[in-house]
């Protein structure tokens, strides 16, 4: 066989490994960041005492993560556009590790709030490239599939999470649960640098020095995510009028901008705004309902927190079997019919989990949780290919980073609806409302003869 003929034989092979790299640190990078943020619920109070930290402080620990994962998330993306995702992945997994493993030796509380700031950067070079790396190793008819498994991951970690995170605080105490992600994710990186990074396609790829960047434009809008983030959470009217003014910037600086960090591929109307749009109201509904839900069963039913999570564990459930369904759907029946069924299925489960005397029931309350994750699962599915796929190639990392500032801002928003109307019972109707808009955002998604379209030159 000649050297050329070689060549050909074995590219098949070195793109199925590059395909099942890229799935590998996808599902499990995304799993460990969902995984690090449901166990640290569970260790804060017992860290509080520990450390002899107040209430606020405390806040600090998830607040701190929370701002600068906002904050950074596309200008991480539009990195790993220009110097490659598994690159930044990398960089990513190796930030996440060091910090984990410096909150599990922190002297004090103001070290670990430190460190949990670290960890939000490193989250938030590593999240967007678990898109960017699926995008860049799959095709667009298979994209869905390593989307929903993804998903899946997620949705298993977010669980499993509360019971991992109860297990080991009660054997070794709240420093064992920063433990959990320093193994695989120094792995991963690992990996990823061992391996060469394949280089982007011709002109998918904008390596022009700083000034391609947009740093300019990546401070405004991280100032604009990381204050409406801080403003939510804390109900702080200074951080909300800065991240108004921020945006307001942002637009103008954008417009003129010769190589903005938005491209105007990505937020004119269409497929991809959409998509952000459908997951931003979803994500917010189910948050918030998570919300209502735990008030609503342990303070007015009088359950345990382990009974309101058995009562709750069938949206899990439903969420990692749903997931792979859906991508079959999708390529079945077209991403906009998966996505609006979707929408309204989670709208449907939410409205009658606030229907009166239906929490009384453990069957009926768990059937109306399994209806909201199936129904969340087919939107992020669904949304989050479209998404992927639909943006320009060089956009790839931009597009999975706006994606996960989605999901990172509307459970914030849900969160803070569900908080304003505890005492009034509109709560859990509100939410449903929310997740209703959802429906009108996946109506303008591609049919199913719209999946495979080439994707918009930016």
């Amino acid at each position: 066989m000649s050297t050329e003929a070689a060549a050909v034989a074995a590219r098949p092979v070195a793109a199925a490994r590059h395909r099942a790299l890229a799935l590998t640190c996808s599902v499990v990078g995304a799993a460990v960041v969902a995984l690090d943020g449901t166990v640290l619920t569970v260790a804060q109070p017992v860290l509080q005492r520990d450390l002899g930290a107040g209430l606020g402080q405390v806040q600090w620990t998830s607040t701190g993560y929370l701002v600068a994962v906002a904050g950074l998330l596309v200008f991480a993306g539009r990195l790993g556009d220009r110097y490659g995702h598994r690159r930044v992945f990398a960089v990513g997994c190796l930030g996440f590790a060091a910090a984990s493993a410096g909150i599990a030796a922190a002297p004090g509380i103001g070290t670990v709030i430190a460190l949990r700031v670290a960890q939000g950067v490193a989250g938030a070079l590593l999240q967007p490239a678990t898109l960017g790396m699926l995008r860049a190793a799959y095709p667009p008819e298979r994209l869905g599939m390593p989307v929903a498994l993804r998903t899946s991951a997620i949705g298993l970690a977010a669980a499993a999470g509360p019971l991992v995170g109860g297990a080991l605080v009660g054997a070794y105490g709240w420093r064992a649960v920063f433990l959990i992600g320093v193994a695989p994710t120094a792995a991963l990186a690992l990996l990823c640098l061992a391996l060469p990074e394949r280089r982007p396609a011709p002109g998918t790829s904008d390596t022009r020095g700083l000034g391609a960047l947009d740093l300019p434009g990546a401070c405004l809008l991280g100032l604009a995510l990381a204050c409406l983030v801080h403003g939510l959470v804390t109900g702080t009217p200074v951080a909300l009028a800065v991240a108004v003014l921020a945006a307001v910037l942002l637009v103008r600086h954008e417009r003129r901008a010769p190589h903005p960090l938005l491209p105007p591929a990505l937020l004119r109307p269409g497929p991809v705004a959409a998509g952000l749009g459908a997951l931003l109201a979803v994500s917010a509904a189910l948050s918030g309902t998570l919300f209502a839900a735990t008030y609503l069963f342990q303070d007015a039913l009088g359950l345990t927190p382990m009974e309101t999570a058995l009562r709750m564990a069938p949206l899990a459930v439903a969420l990692v079997l749903g997931a792979p369904v859906s991508a079959v759907l999708q390529r079945r029946l077209g991403a906009r019919a998966t996505a609006t069924g979707g929408a309204l299925l989670t709208a449907l489960g939410v409205l009658l989990l606030g229907r009166p005397g239906v929490t009384d029931s453990g069957p009926v309350t768990g059937a109306c949780a399994a209806l909201i994750g199936a129904g969340f699962g087919a939107v992020m599915v669904t949304a989050t290919s479209v998404v992927v796929h639909r943006a320009p190639p060089g956009h790839a990392g931009v597009a999975g980073g706006l994606q996960q500032t989605a999901m990172n801002t509307g459970p914030v928003l849900g969160v803070t609806l569900a908080s304003l109307l505890p005492a009034s019972g509109h709560a859990l109707p509100a939410l449903a409302a929310v997740a209703v808009l959802a429906a009108p955002a996946a109506l303008a998604l591609p049919g199913r003869r719209g999946d495979a379209d080439t994707p918009p030159a930016p």
